[in-house]
């Protein structure tokens, strides 16, 4: 089989301490036994040994991980039988309370803080949702915290059905701009056909573009179809399209960061763009404004020069938008010159127009950005 898009030659140059800001997603068969529904204790820690050295090297490093549905089940007795939604999301209920505290647990031999956060894949696709998590995501990280996502499975229907959580590791990737999404999995990566039933089937150790022949490499995959390697081609789609380099990783080796880290065999996703150019691309090119502020020329000087547009600049607000809405940054004589996601919404920004950002609590009631358009959120030109 031919799959074009496809460069059959090792990765060299692309080693995981290079990252910046990394996501590690791991899945529920590396975590828990799936017959005794006991943790894997000693790979949790060799794992999270890797997280705090990347952590000491200044990395920034978010965990995606499963596992809460099938520590939860031993308690309630509901192993050893396929489980109906309603009983995944009690025996989710249960498990997560644990899974947290194993990583508490394993990272405070670090020195290191937990903090958990719970999200459904809807919570990643809805602005304002989206907006809010990006920016406590973005805090804990600053605050050298080591987040700990998982679905929200207690309220999840179709995530839960779909039974991984490679999309949502993606989607949480493209939010938080990162620069590097790893897929731990049972796999080394992705192949021209099902290397269980075809015998001629090879190891494609890149890819630079989803195409149709890469998404039949999936449907051909038998078992490894929904949940498997079907999510993890959506979820390469996700973060080539979102600036972000993808592995496709074996995580049973006791160390599976640094064999990765040390040119282990895997499939890398590899877009053509860096996190903030392909985010503001996005912003720029596929998003249609829902309002418009008019800027004194300072603010238009700030913005060409790589600055947030804080409230002080706007003149002026037309339109009816809400916080997370794209909205469109003119001139006094009506020249376009960016377009950004805002902060506030349309009536919050005329009172604050004109305004220091000191008096943001002062006019609103309460203590939003500093800023009415964050430059990260700005697309010039």
């Amino acid at each position: 089989m031919s799959v074009s898009a496809v460069r059959n030659t090792p990765i060299l140059n692309a080693p995981i301490t290079a990252s910046r800001r990394l996501v590690v997603k791991i899945g529920s068969a590396l975590l828990v036994e799936e017959a005794s529904g006991s943790l894997h204790q000693a790979w949790l820690d060799a794992i999270c040994d890797e997280i705090a050295e990347l952590h000491s090297g200044g990395r920034e490093v978010v965990v995606v991980t499963s596992g809460a549905i099938g520590l939860g089940r031993g308690p309630l007795g509901m192993r050893g039988r396929k489980l109906r939604l309603e009983e995944k999301q009690a025996a989710a209920a249960t498990g997560q309370t644990r899974l947290t505290q194993a990583y508490q647990t394993s990272l405070d031999r670090h020195k290191l803080i937990v903090s958990q956060v719970l999200v459904t894949l809807d919570d990643t696709e809805n602005r304002r949702r989206y907006l809010n998590a990006r920016n406590t995501l973005d805090t804990l990280l600053k605050l050298r915290a080591i987040p700990v996502i998982n679905e929200n499975d207690t309220v999840a229907t179709a995530e839960i059905r779909f039974g991984d959580n490679d999309r949502l590791a993606a989607r949480v990737a493209q939010m938080i701009s990162a620069d590097t999404l790893v897929l731990l999995s049972d796999i080394d990566g992705l192949y021209t056909a099902d290397p269980r039933r075809d015998p001629t089937a090879t190891h494609i150790p890149e890819v630079r573009e989803v195409t149709p022949e890469i998404e039949a490499v999936a449907g051909d995959s038998g078992a490894l179809g929904v949940g498997g390697m079907i999510a993890k081609i959506i979820a390469g789609k996700i973060c080539l399209q979102a600036g972000c380099r993808m592995a496709i990783a074996p995580g049973k080796p006791m160390r599976p960061l640094r064999a990765l880290d040390e040119g282990g065999r895997c499939t890398w996703f590899l877009p053509a763009a860096e996190p903030r150019a392909a985010r503001k691309r996005w912003i720029g090119g596929s998003l249609q404004a829902l309002g418009v502020v008019t800027v004194d020329d300072g603010a238009v000087n700030a913005l060409n020069n790589g600055k947030s547009l804080l409230p002080a600049g706007v003149l002026d607000v037309s339109g009816t938008f809400d916080r997370g809405d794209p909205i469109d940054v003119r001139t006094t004589d009506g020249r376009f010159v960016g377009r950004g996601l805002t902060a506030y919404s349309a009536e919050d920004v005329n009172r604050i127009k004109g305004r220091q950002s000191d008096d943001i609590e002062e006019l609103l009631g309460y203590r939003g950005r500093n800023e009415v358009i964050h430059r990260d959120d700005l697309a010039i030109g």
